[in-house]
């Protein structure tokens, strides 16, 4: 199966952001983040993730008489790079944009089941905004968002930190007709 085929997956998706920023955790610790999935539908998809390259073990250890694996994320694992995007169907797009939509709910579920969930403190956004923006601004846009995200990207996990999912969505509007007001 290949990176595409791996990450249009809902659940498959959840472990990938579960396991991200280095964390490291067995595959019973996933199915406590993830109470509504099933426990076999997440060994299931931890070994996928696992043949497939995007997990390794950090290490094993018996727990009553079982061999219980820790999973990282590989450093070189396989990603869903430019070539690979730009080989997908629309379906395929449309399917992974299902399956990004279907994460991120769960994973917003999950938070606010959480005790002492807070959005407002935990400045907790999903606002969305049309930008009208040429080619080139778009360009320039995203060069500065990359940078911004880069010097943050690399913070390891510390005491003072909290992990927070950013989910960037990004797509061309449907254009109003030229006699539109304000057009």
């Amino acid at each position: 199966m290949d990176a595409v085929e791996l990450l249009l997956h809902p659940v498959r998706l959840r472990i990938v952001h579960a396991l991200s920023a280095g964390q490291v955790l067995t595959t019973a610790q996933l199915c406590a983040r993830m109470p509504e999935v099933s426990k076999v539908t997440v060994y299931r998809q931890v070994a996928l993730l696992a043949e497939g390259g995007f997990l390794e073990v950090e290490g094993e250890q018996r727990v009553r008489g079982a061999v219980e694996r820790s999973y990282r994320l590989r450093q070189d694992r396989p990603a869903i790079d430019a070539g690979a995007a730009a080989a997908m169907s629309l379906d395929d797009h449309r399917r992974g944009f299902a399956a990004t939509m279907a994460a991120l709910i769960a994973e917003f579920n999950a938070y606010l089941d959480r005790a002492g969930a807070d959005p407002v403190a935990d400045s907790v956004s999903y606002r969305q905004g049309t930008l009208w923006l040429s080619p080139d601004e778009l360009a320039e846009m995203l060069t500065e968002l990359l940078a911004v995200l880069r010097n943050r990207v690399a913070n390891a996990p510390a005491p003072d930190r909290a992990p927070y999912l950013l989910s960037a969505i990004l797509f061309p509007a449907e254009q109003p007709p030229p006699d539109a007001p304000g057009h």
